[in-house]
């Protein structure tokens, strides 16, 4: 009983901060809201509690478009787990509601064979007619009986195929989430790692061209050092914004890790995958990053990009490597360029810039 209102008392103490925190700030009281600051009053969250912390400290408020995007970053991914958990409950639960009506139905038919094997029995030793009617009324009522279970198992199996069809379709939902980066809308790593394999062998059973793009954006640090992560994150969106607006058709954009991105470019040969970079390039430079919070022009973005072309030797590990050594080649030779293994600058062996 004790540690029962030892937790009511401490979830209590949570709440009044997060409400507290709310107060003095000035902002909406909506569910969002209180999910924040109540994670922020546990601590459970380290790297919720820095950026909210690192805000306040610089801006002295938190805007709502600060608050959308710490939920969006440090929040979201937490439903997903939370909704797959709740997917498989609900397939268990389908299961074994199943497998009940199932039961149920085999030990129906099984009574319903043994009256049958007794009817059969009784019809050959009876003469009388009364007796008949007795047994074939006695059938007939088992023989209804049975047809009822199979009409409730029927309409049992029809519900849950479409039950299991809504789970499929929420599980599919739930994949695609966990292969997209919540801050850009873009495919993760771990979305990437799938589609290059599955490029690669497509490239090579239709003998087509397939090119790489890794790109970095330039001096990234320093704008989270300066202008702190909030405004890191936006530069990262403005990146994807750029990806997406030059990217089209069969072309797979992706979030590579941090401030690097990568494009897989089916189908295309080096020249055109120079081309692509370069408008990428120019499109991401020619974008003004303003500040949400306080609309402060904070200047220019600039990204470095390596590009490489799927040899006939080459694996998933091979391809990669080259491209980021032709990223890194650009990072070298002043940055804000795109370079491919082509060119004299690109040196395999070369130190590594980060």
């Amino acid at each position: 009983m004790n540690g029962l209102l030892d937790e009511h008392e401490r979830t209590l103490a949570f709440a009044e901060v997060a409400l507290g925190q709310i107060r003095s700030l000035r902002q909406t009281a909506v569910p969002r809201n209180y999910e924040i600051w109540y994670v922020y009053a546990t601590g459970y969250n380290p790297a919720l509690n820095n950026v909210i912390n690192e805000t306040l400290a610089r801006n002295g408020r938190l805007t709502e478009a600060d608050l959308e995007q710490i939920y969006e970053t440090y929040l979201s991914q937490i439903r997903i787990s939370e909704r797959i958990d709740s997917v498989g409950a609900r397939v268990i639960s389908e299961i074994d509601g199943v497998m009940k009506v199932v039961t149920e139905a085999l030990a129906a038919s099984s009574t319903y064979g043994n009256n049958l094997s007794g009817t059969a029995r009784d019809l050959a030793a009876t003469k009388d007619p009364k007796a008949l009617i007795t047994i074939v009324e006695t059938l007939v009522k088992s023989t209804r009986e049975m047809q009822a279970t199979n009409q409730t198992l029927e309409d049992r199996l029809t519900s849950s195929k479409q039950e299991i069809a809504t789970l499929q379709q929420s599980l599919e939902a739930v994949r695609n989430e966990t292969q997209s980066d919540p801050l850009t809308g873009l495919g993760n790593r771990k979305f990437f790692d799938r589609a290059i394999e599955d490029a690669i062998r497509k490239a090579a059973a239709n003998d087509e061209p397939l090119t790489l793009l890794m790109m970095d954006i330039d001096h990234f640090k320093s704008f989270n050092d300066n202008y702190g992560h909030l405004t890191g994150d936006q530069v990262l969106r403005l990146v994807a914004l750029s990806l997406k607006q030059n990217v089209k058709g069969q072309d797979i954009i992706v979030r590579y890790g941090g401030e690097e991105f990568a494009v897989i470019l089916p189908n295309t040969p080096m020249r055109q995958a120079i081309t692509v970079a370069d408008h990428i390039r120019r499109a991401v430079m020619a974008k003004e990053l303003k500040k949400k919070s306080t609309g402060e022009i904070l200047g220019r973005v600039t990204i470095s990009i390596g590009v490489a072309l799927l040899s006939q030797s080459d694996d998933v590990h091979s391809l990669i490597e080259r491209a980021d050594g032709c990223l890194y080649a650009a990072k070298r030779h002043g940055r804000n360029r795109a370079i491919c293994e082509a060119d004299p600058e690109y040196a395999p062996d070369g130190i590594q810039v980060a």
